[in-house]
């Protein structure tokens, strides 16, 4: 690489978005065929349909970071032998921008580590993403339900060359562990067949994570945001710590006991000094919000400018009304 080349990389943002088309039938058959090799259903909360369904929200994605972080340099687009098609979208409607929009294979970013494709699981898929070549020290990982809805500043994502870390300092978990280790004491009681599936709880994985780094009193909770991370600071981690990672990426389901990358990128910040810190503020919309609910968060977020982002949970639970609503909200605003 040139000079001139690395200093454009050095100071470059780039994006990083995970996604995958659920309807697709041949990523379907391969993830029932892997499931029964697994000894899992589609009931396993790792391995729910809803987790791969796909309802255009990537177009809305790329297009809000396109609108709202014009400095964002390329956009890697992490997928498993799929393309949404969104290059004519960025050439009519972001003429400046063409050529951006970059597709990353699975098999790239796991190359070496093939053995443990394919994978449908995100958080074995988020740990690798270092991996692409020539993406920028400084860069931002989405998921595709994750978009902005208003202008962002580089120092909305890092100060000083480092991230900035959104979230809050939680104690730990310890009634969600205990609620789990009871049902799991229930479920082997005699005479109870049914086999106990604990939830993938996103605070206790969080927790494990920042324990693994020495945060065991407390740790630095994160929602479901855009993620300012570190290329550097997760390759060198990684690099120094082989087994975890092997272990990270092993589970092509997601699984209670998987560590988060992005937690443990937030905690090596922490060790490494930052104290870029900020309190989450992002819209949620979840699929068991009624009407007047939905309504009120929309205006909630179209009125307060401290919302610069939303979150689509599971939008395939959402009644096709409720999302004909979200997405004429949102036409509007990424254009």
């Amino acid at each position: 690489m040139s000079e001139k080349s690395k200093s454009d990389t050095d100071n470059a943002i780039d994006a990083v978005v995970l996604w995958v088309d659920g309807s697709d039938k041949k990523l379907a058959e391969k993830r029932e065929r892997y499931l029964a090799l697994e000894n899992k259903t589609s009931s396993h909360p790792g391995s729910l349909p809803l987790r791969f369904a796909s309802s255009d929200e990537i177009s809305y994605c790329i297009r809000s970071i396109l609108r709202f972080a014009p400095f964002i340099r390329n956009i890697y687009l992490v997928t498993d032998e799929q393309d949404p098609d969104l290059y004519e979208m960025v050439r009519n409607k972001f003429p400046e921008k063409e050529g951006c929009l970059k597709i990353i294979d699975h098999k790239y970013i796991f190359r070496n580590y093939e053995h443990y494709l394919p994978t449908f699981n995100s958080s074995s898929i988020q740990t690798l993403i270092w991996r692409i070549e020539g993406l920028s020290d400084r860069f931002v990982y989405f998921n595709d339900d994750v978009i902005l809805i208003r202008e962002h500043l580089e120092e909305d994502w890092f100060i000083g060359g480092r991230p900035v870390l959104m979230g809050k300092w939680l104690f730990p978990p310890y009634r969600r562990i205990f609620g789990t280790r009871l049902k799991e004491a229930i479920n082997r009681l005699p005479g109870n067949k049914r086999k106990f599936v604990p939830k993938i709880s996103f605070y206790i994985r969080q927790w494990k994570s920042g324990s693994v780094l020495g945060f065991t009193r407390r740790y630095f909770f994160h929602d479901h945001t855009p993620h300012p991370l570190s290329k550097k600071t997760l390759s060198e981690f990684f690099e120094s710590n082989q087994d975890l990672l092997e272990n990270i990426i092993s589970y092509r389901f997601r699984d209670p006991e998987q560590l988060l990358t992005p937690s443990l990128a937030y905690h090596l910040e922490l060790l490494k000094g930052n104290r870029n810190l900020r309190k989450v503020r992002i819209g949620y919309f979840h699929p068991w919000y009624r009407e007047k609910t939905l309504d009120r968060r929309m205006a909630k977020c179209t009125s307060d400018s401290r919302y610069k982002s939303v979150c689509i949970q599971n939008i395939e639970m959402l009644s096709h009304s409720q999302r004909e609503k979200i997405f004429r909200w949102l036409d509007p605003i990424v254009g």
